[in-house]
């Protein structure tokens, strides 16, 4: 358990990390990235408390609103703007707490504040236990979806790979539980096409080398692709929030992300 503690810690260190060093590189996405690291405190300390109390599904809601909800509360109220600090304040006085994160379990639309809330604190748990994401999985869930959960593709990764002549594998990273399965390279990760006449690219190598939008012209989807050979130093999930041109890009073509990250883009 100490070495998995270990291991576990250097994960979330490596995401603050990241959110203060491109916080100071990209202007634009500051604010976001302030908000992002402040949540991280609270999120880590989340994760280890799961893996010691090792939650059920049946409380799995009441679990989430005690232990996690408070961090979220204080992360928000420090470092998010007026606007969400006022709303998220309605919604801790005002809402069903409890059914709020059970609605993003389940999949169900939601206000942008309420599944801001619900993910924060409730992912965490989730990636702790994937396992437990299972007993919500979405009835919509394809063979495109999270193998553990049924949960939408966040991004897509390349790894590194120590031979030049051997292409990497591609892999998807869960929006609800974090986990990462391979997925096929010129297959759209939301309809599964497959023609490369439909599959299109879209980058900004100067602020963004190692970041693209893969999108499809027959679903009108896309996801957001971190290529760790061209930055080894990215961290997925930290850099694919950061990347705001390239999702605003994409907008003003007319594709919809497959899902929409923490902060709602």
């Amino acid at each position: 358990m100490a070495f998995l503690l270990a291991e576990t810690t250097a994960v979330w260190e490596a995401r603050r990390k990241r959110a203060k060093e491109l916080g100071e590189r990209y202007d634009f996405a500051r604010e976001l990235l302030d908000l992002y690291a402040a949540l991280l405190e609270g999120q880590a300390s989340t994760y280890e408390r799961a893996l010691h109390d090792r939650p059920g599904a049946a409380d799995l809601a009441g679990y989430v609103v005690r232990t996690a909800f408070p961090a979220v509360m204080d992360a928000t109220m420090a470092k998010g703007t007026e606007t969400l600090r006022e709303a998220v304040l309605l919604r801790f006085h005002e809402g069903d707490l409890e059914r709020i994160v059970e609605a993003w379990l389940r999949g169900e639309e939601q206000s942008g504040t309420d599944a801001f809330i619900a993910r924060a604190a409730t992912s965490p748990v989730l990636e702790a236990f994937p396992e437990l994401a299972g007993e919500f999985r979405r009835e919509d869930a394809t063979e495109r979806s999270c193998p553990f959960c049924g949960g939408s593709p966040q991004l897509a990764v390349f790894g590194e790979t120590d031979e030049a002549l051997v292409t990497p594998q591609r892999k998807l990273h869960c929006s609800r539980c974090a986990t990462s399965w391979t997925f096929p390279r010129m297959t759209c990760a939301f309809c599964g096409e497959t023609e490369t006449s439909r599959l299109t690219v879209l980058a900004d190598v100067e602020p963004f080398p190692h970041v693209r939008v893969d999108a499809c012209e027959r679903c009108r989807r896309y996801v957001l692709t971190i290529d760790l050979r061209k930055d080894p130093r990215a961290v997925p999930v930290v850099d694919e929030l950061a990347a705001i041109p390239l999702d605003l890009a994409a907008a003003e073509r007319g594709y919809a992300k497959i899902a929409a990250n923490l902060m709602g883009f």
